[in-house]
């Protein structure tokens, strides 16, 4: 039986983008099918009166998986993130960003492979603020037990599932001892049932220090929410940038992957956008239909996805972002060929 996936092409570059990733899957021979929803600037102006309909949301909970493209935020007019609203919403709080070397993809480092783990419900990302007087602003970080075991025991079993061998905890524990204290001794208390992973802990400021040292001193980076967001950012810069790195929220019954990157309206419409980041993501959806739903189709289909497009970046077919001259379709056309179908 298809697995159905709801795919929201999102605004910008993003149904340009998504709309290569569904061409490239569907060429795998995957079984999925495809509903789609509507978020961001495009749902408004498709006369919806948020960036999130409840209908889109209504979909990731009935079909449990969905394929993001970039969304757009109106600046103004008082929308949220339709990330935050996603993610709140259907209680996504584990954020996955894997970040390895692509051969054909020079950067300043080489053997890069790290997962940054992200807590996606709180810390100073609750966005509870308050103007105290004027001139003065409080923001609020929140920490509970709950989401710090939970993120914490996601990690060690991610790594465990994955076959990884080391979780290490980002954290501000010595200056926020009662929030960053709370999550290092939720980590500390989950490791005992897994002895089969090392466990390390780093204070952020000289953990960023290391990673852009050495980043294969890290396997898996685990790190409460605002931690999360950078150090995300930072190791992507480290294997070429957002456009090579894919992004998957997961939580109890849902998981949405998405690209991270902007949706980029200068170039929208012009052929120029890069699929390779949701194209990945859409990988790891394969994988995880895979691994949670017991297909070996998903899991085969994407082996050949991603030894295709890892073929066409050591051959050079690659988009001008990455130095080629393909187009997006061009460059989606290079990956269905990979795959000998």
């Amino acid at each position: 039986m298809p697995h159905t996936c709801v795919l929201i092409p999102g605004d910008g570059i993003g149904p340009e983008v998504t709309s290569a990733a569904r061409a490239v899957i569907e060429a795998s021979g995957a079984p999925v099918e495809w509903v789609e929803g509507v978020a961001g600037a495009s749902a408004l102006e498709q006369g919806h009166a948020d960036v999130l309909p409840e209908s889109t949301v209504d979909l990731v909970r009935t079909h449990g998986v969905a394929l993001k493209g970039p969304c757009t935020t109106p600046v103004g007019g008082g929308y949220s993130s339709v990330n935050v609203a996603l993610r709140k919403t259907l209680d996504l709080y584990g954020a996955v960003r894997p970040v390895r070397s692509l051969d054909g993809v020079p950067t300043r480092f080489e053997g890069v492979d790290v997962v940054v783990v992200r807590e996606n419900t709180e810390g100073l990302y609750a966005g509870i603020e308050n103007e105290i007087t004027q001139g003065v602003v409080t923001s609020l970080k929140v920490a509970t037990e709950v989401a710090c075991e939970r993120i914490a025991r996601f990690a060690f079993e991610f790594a465990r599932d994955r076959g990884r061998s080391k979780v290490t905890v980002f954290h501000k524990a010595n200056i926020m001892k009662l929030s960053d204290g709370m999550f290092i001794r939720a980590a500390q208390a989950v490791r005992p049932g897994f002895p089969e992973i090392e466990y390390d802990e780093r204070i952020i400021d000289a953990g960023c220090m290391r990673l852009v040292q050495d980043p294969t001193d890290f396997d898996i980076i685990l790190c409460e929410n605002l931690y999360g967001d950078v150090i995300s950012d930072l190791a992507a810069g480290l294997v070429g940038g957002l456009g090579v790195t894919p992004g998957a929220n997961y939580g109890a019954r849902h998981a949405v992957f998405e690209a991270v990157h902007g949706s980029a309206p200068d170039i929208a419409g012009a052929g120029l956008a890069n699929p390779l980041a949701i194209l990945m993501s859409g990988v790891m959806m394969l994988n995880h239909l895979h691994r949670d739903h017991g297909d070996d189709a998903c899991g085969a289909a994407a082996t050949r996805i991603r030894e295709a497009y890892d073929r066409a970046l050591v051959e050079g077919r690659t988009t001008r972002d990455l130095g080629g001259s393909l187009s997006t379709a061009e460059f989606t056309d290079a990956v269905i060929a990979g795959m000998g179908t």
